[in-house]
């Protein structure tokens, strides 16, 4: 006999609905959550006392300003609670529920005092994550580090890889490169950075892979910058720069016998950078650009000839 999908079932796909490829596996679980999510008006939609409705569990975001709360506050007082939260019933706790998605809207709620118009499931912790990263990904937009945090909590939680893919919507390698991110970095240093939104994958985890291979304490660091008027962008580029002013060795300058400053040679734990001036030897410069590979080349056999 067929599982009974616990979701209302979405209607039936049209022709070319049909013919359309997921991206991701349709399973009954997904099925159901794009339903919830795309046909709300649909679902019934309860007065809960948010008192009884716990706020634990995996989150998809960093931290929740004050501010932020009160100001999602007054909208709720002026113009009502627009969007239901969704919550689910706690096993052997009756009329108690567990917070699906909705955290900061719960919140506003319990400042104002009123009750919280609510979708109540009945779910199992990896329908209640599917729906929660459903709904985040179209209402939230959350950064890379919150996704990342997100998957690494998942993952270290035991769930399966392929809810948390299905869940955020990403493949496997990024699920690898997410909870490499998340677990390289002090939680309390990523708290306060903050959520970075103007900040990708590979910012991120050039700053992770600076911070494992250079041996860094990141915690000591960032008692030593000043913070005050930057946003959670700008933290992460202090921070970033930071890192790389401590590491790297003084630049070489390189001038010709006339004076002609001719290049710089920066180096890091990583690399050896040659920068050229095109403003002092534009000619040098281009000259330069079209031998590399011969005068590189060159320069390598040399240094070989003097090991030997």
């Amino acid at each position: 006999m067929a599982r009974r999908n616990i979701f209302q079932p979405p209607p039936p796909p049209s022709e070319t609905q049909a013919e359309a490829k997921p991206r991701f596996p349709n399973t009954g679980a997904m099925s159901g959550v794009k339903s919830t999510l795309k046909d709300l008006s649909s679902n019934a939609v309860r007065d809960l006392d948010p008192s009884l409705i716990e706020d634990d569990g995996p989150t998809d975001r960093l931290v929740f300003s004050d501010a932020d709360v009160a100001q999602l506050a007054e909208s709720i007082r002026a113009h009502g609670q627009q969007v239901p939260i969704m919550v689910r019933s706690i096993p052997g706790r009756p009329n108690h529920y567990r917070i699906v998605y909705g955290r900061r809207r719960l919140r506003a709620l319990r400042l104002l005092a009123i009750p919280a118009k609510a979708l109540v499931r009945s779910l199992t912790d990896e329908q209640a994550i599917l729906a929660q990263g459903q709904e985040n990904a179209q209402r939230l937009d959350p950064s890379f580090i919150e996704k990342a945090l997100f998957a690494a909590e998942l993952a270290d939680t035991g769930y399966d890889a392929t809810i948390i893919m299905d869940a955020l919507a990403i493949d496997k390698p990024m699920l690898s490169r997410m909870t490499k991110v998340a677990r390289s970095l002090p939680q309390s240093v990523i708290q306060t950075i903050g959520s970075a939104h103007g900040i990708g994958r590979r910012r991120w985890e050039a700053l992770a892979d600076a911070t494992r291979d250079r041996a860094i304490d990141l915690i000591a660091l960032l008692k030593t910058l000043d913070f005050n008027t930057l946003n959670s962008d700008q933290r992460f580029a202090l921070v970033s720069d930071a890192i790389n002013d401590n590491d790297a060795t003084p630049a070489l300058a390189i001038i010709a016998d006339d004076g002609t400053p001719l290049a710089e040679v920066v180096e890091t734990a990583r690399s050896v950078t040659l920068k050229l001036s095109k403003s002092s030897a534009p000619e040098f410069t281009r000259w330069l650009h079209y031998n590399a590979t011969a005068e590189l080349t060159r320069i390598y056999q040399a240094w070989k000839s003097t090991t030997n």
